[in-house]
């Protein structure tokens, strides 16, 4: 017995059928077309922006990091809220793993002296004996010109420290020593008032996304060795240093967020 009329199969129309395939193909060639252009848009604007990323991480009171400073006075870390803060690792028993970063911090010191508001932080990896700490901070703060308030020199038992440098510090390395020499990442690392971890934005002069990256004046001064040039006249190690200043001037115009 045949089917019911309802039930017998339809012969496509061939033209139906194109004009459906090219109205889906021409929404799809619209439809990239808009993305592409809005994703151009938005590299255009992205080139020129030159605002501190936030990419990393933000430090909270919950994982606050106990530190005895070079006056044998305690503090936490996350005493500092409301405040710049640049940080960086420093051997005392061997500074020159860091000395290019040393010699920025002291430029700092001095840059911002006047600004209660920036305050920098050397983490010493290496306290020694804890009954000797004090005296360690101490003759590294000497060594280095750091004064409280403004800089401190701090330490606080090393398996703490290191495993905090780089789970939240984001440190590139884990510290550690190696034939009596202490391999650490240099690189400063630089805190806004929000307790929210800042890297550098250079925007790029031929358009396309802007450069991110550490605040590494070991890897700058490796581009100078290399010949590799800033475009500026300047060496890529001052060129860093003046976008570190660059960098805590916006970030100290920056208001507290409540959380």
């Amino acid at each position: 017995m045949p089917p019911p009329a309802a039930l017998e199969p339809v012969t496509p129309d061939p033209r139906k059928l194109r004009l459906t395939a090219f109205i889906l193909v021409a929404v799809m060639i619209l439809g990239g077309g808009l993305i592409l252009n809005a994703y151009n848009r938005y590299n255009a604007n992205q080139a020129d922006n030159d605002r501190p990323a936030m990419p990393t991480n933000r430090l909270t009171g919950e994982k606050d990091l106990p530190l005895l400073r070079q006056d044998g006075t305690k503090a936490g870390l996350f005493d500092l809220a409301g405040k710049i803060t640049v940080l960086q690792t420093l051997s005392a028993g061997n500074p020159e793993s860091s000395a290019r970063t040393n010699e920025v911090m002291r430029r700092i010191s001095e840059h911002y002296a006047a600004q209660p508001d920036c305050v920098l932080v050397s983490l010493v990896l290496d306290p020694g004996p804890p009954e000797k700490a004090t005296a360690t901070l101490a003759a590294a703060a000497a060594a280095m010109g750091a004064k409280l308030p403004q800089w401190w020199i701090a330490t606080t038992e090393p398996k703490i420290l290191h495993k905090y440098v780089k789970k939240e510090l984001k440190a590139g390395v884990f510290p550690h020593e190696k034939d009596g020499k202490w391999s650490h990442d240099t690189s400063i690392v630089l805190v806004d008032r929000n307790r929210i971890i800042r890297q550098p934005v250079v925007p790029q002069k031929r358009g396309g996304q802007p450069w991110v990256g550490p605040f590494d004046f070991d890897q700058a001064a490796g581009w100078d060795a290399r010949g590799v040039k800033s475009g500026t006249g300047r060496t890529n190690s001052e060129e860093l240093e003046l976008l570190l200043i660059k960098t805590i001037d916006e970030l100290l115009v920056e208001t507290v967020k409540k959380s």
